[in-house]
């Protein structure tokens, strides 16, 4: 990183509430003449430990909004993926918990949502993997803009975003209507890439120097886009892609950092710490 030049970074406004995708992002004047240099990150397990999805899935079941009957095929779902009894089993838990939490979203008002995200947010805002966490503080003291981009809700997306010192961020918004929820939903993470250029246009930033963060195969898009993309324990389908592209592979174990870079071809321990 230090072979990028540190430049100075504005903070920046919120997205137009019109805007399909909605950003939050924080308040401030930007020089539209300037271009600075960006990271952009994945949330859950780039960032979090955790998925915020499934964390907040869990809240809502400890706090008495569901039942046993709406989680039970959920919780079939991630005792198969613990398992490991098959390539896809996560994304197949992924599938069941998402409907099941936007099942219950109906039932629900955006005050207790707001509650139960401020919860999750108190309990896992801190359970973050080293690695990110001090990239996010060492490109933020060199004036990077820093971006978030998850499929998780902006509600908790957006306060881990500001807790951090993310100058904007994305994330899923399931339509309001008359105080309630009505099923309907933007999904930002759809395409990270359109994402992420639409977010370089707004905030006229540069390509050069620019970082990307993520950990699965939905994160490839945007980490294309980018001078420095980073792979942080990667599953599968982004190792492979990783590989052929000869990107920096990062892993983290307990206490440990594995930095990986590629050299003809194979992968060389650069650094471990």
């Amino acid at each position: 990183m230090d072979k990028y030049s540190a430049r100075a970074s504005q903070p920046v406004t919120q997205q137009s509430a019109k805007n399909a995708v909605r950003v939050s992002g924080s308040a401030g004047k930007q020089d539209s003449m300037t271009q600075r240099p960006f990271a952009v990150f994945d949330i859950d397990g780039t960032l979090i430990r955790w998925q915020l999805y499934h964390a907040t899935a869990d809240a809502l079941a400890d706090a008495g909004h569901t039942d046993e009957a709406t989680f039970r095929a959920a919780k079939e779902a991630r005792m198969q993926w613990k398992r490991r009894t098959a390539r896809e089993s996560f994304k197949d838990y992924e599938k069941e918990l998402i409907k099941a939490y936007e099942g219950i979203l109906l039932m629900l008002s955006p005050a207790q949502i707001e509650q139960v995200a401020q919860a999750v947010f108190d309990e896992y805002k801190d359970q973050v993997y080293t690695y990110t966490r001090d990239l996010v503080k060492n490109l933020k003291n060199r004036g990077y803009t820093l971006l978030a981009i998850s499929g998780s809700q902006l509600e908790i997306v957006a306060k881990i975003a500001k807790y951090y010192g993310f100058d904007d961020c994305v994330g899923t918004v399931y339509e309001q209507s008359g105080g309630k929820f009505t099923g309907g939903k933007t999904i930002g993470s759809a395409n990270k890439a359109a994402t992420l250029k639409s977010l370089i246009t707004k905030h006229h930033l540069s390509l050069v120097g620019s970082v990307a963060v993520g950990d699965s195969a939905s994160d490839v898009s945007m980490m294309e886009l980018v001078e420095l993309p980073i792979a942080l324990n990667p599953e599968k389908k982004l190792y492979e892609h990783a590989k052929k592209r000869s990107w920096k592979i990062v892993l983290e174990r307990k206490n440990m950092v594995y930095e990986l870079e590629a050299t003809d071809g194979n992968y060389r321990l650069a650094k471990a710490n």
